[in-house]
């Protein structure tokens, strides 16, 4: 049975400031609970003053005391700014506060410019790649799912507190064939970052389930693409709010960070060009818009093509009473399947 999960980013709505974003991905986990979402994701992202979601651990205790039992994770942590320890012990917190409900979902992109990257202690410049599968090994032994450290590693015998009796389940999220390929050696699940990019992602998903191997972060194959969805009553209302998400993108691509996300009628005003509608169709490629029928369809495909054991919805429009709308209406379609 497919699943159904939501990643929010916490977006500064126009009309609103960050302390409001934050106030609204804590209503949003309540209703995502009550319409029997599977989890509930938060994400990480550094000097974005349109993204309020800059310290997902700490977010995550705030939803988990204000929801009972839906699922709730990082989509994620950014590792390579980290200490895998320090990680291990914020997670450890969190399941303990919240047994058997936490997600560690992990990333390995810097979040932000190069000068976040300096300003979390990486060097600029820096491969990012370097080490990041060494401190996922390392994760592992702090959380008591992977081996321990070898003897001969400096930090053999060092233990992560508190030692809590459950293990946050660890997923790899990715928007490539590599981040496919590292997820399968080390056992995690692997969630798709569809919403980012629209190309390749089924290839990836095929290649983890062919490669897949048990290792350090898990035993079992599990897949996930996360999209942006905006689900509205009818397929031409669903366009009209769409269009803040396609300004948004849009404005993302011209390199005009930080603005919040823009109403519908400012941006269907909006002066587009030639080259403006082309980005647009393309960026089309990363969402699904439509009313009931369209949006199911577009959903149960797109989770087929990848076989996808679940879909993690990104509703981003003009205000909170919308994204509610949309999530609660992608909600129905599943109890719909279901009841026939």
């Amino acid at each position: 049975m497919l699943k159904l999960g939501v990643l929010d980013q916490s977006p500064v709505l126009g009309g609103g400031d960050a302390a409001q974003a934050l106030r609204d991905t804590i209503e949003l986990a309540k209703l995502a609970e009550r319409l029997g979402y599977s989890r509930f994701w938060v994400s990480e992202h550094h000097n974005a003053k349109g993204l309020a979601g800059s310290s997902p651990e700490v977010l995550l205790a705030a939803l988990g005391a204000c929801t009972s039992h839906i699922r709730i994770g990082s989509g994620g942590v950014l590792l390579p700014h980290y200490s895998p320890y320090k990680v291990a012990e914020n997670f450890r917190v969190l399941e303990g506060l919240y047994p058997g409900r936490v997600d560690l979902g992990i990333g390995r992109a810097p979040g932000g410019m190069p000068l976040v990257s300096l300003a979390m202690g990486r060097e600029a410049g820096k491969d990012k790649e370097a080490g990041f599968v060494n401190s996922l090994q390392e994760l592992a032994a702090y959380l008591n799912i992977g081996p321990p450290l070898a003897s001969g590693h400096p930090l053999a015998g060092l233990a992560a507190t508190p030692d809590v009796a459950t293990r946050p389940e660890a997923w790899l999220l990715g928007s490539s064939a590599h981040s496919a390929q590292v997820a399968s050696a080390m056992g995690s699940g692997f969630a798709f970052a569809h919403f980012i990019n629209g190309q390749g992602g089924q290839a990836a998903a095929r290649e983890y389930r062919r490669r897949f191997r048990p290792g350090p972060l898990g035993a079992t194959p599990r897949v996930a693409v996360c999209v942006f969805v905006v689900c509205m009553e009818d397929d031409a209302s669903a366009e009209r709010e769409a269009a803040s998400l396609d300004l948004r993108l849009l404005r993302n691509d011209k390199g005009e960070y930080g603005l919040p996300v823009p109403g519908r009628e400012e941006a269907l005003a909006y002066a587009y060009s030639a080259w403006d509608r082309a980005r647009i169709a393309e960026n089309r490629k990363r969402m699904i818009v439509g009313g009931p029928e369209r949006t199911e369809r577009s959903l149960y495909a797109l989770a087929a093509s990848y076989g996808a054991d679940e879909i993690i919805v990104n509703c981003i429009t003009e205000d909170a009473a919308s994204r509610a709308a949309s999530i609660e209406r992608v909600a129905g379609l599943l109890r719909r399947r279901l009841a026939t």
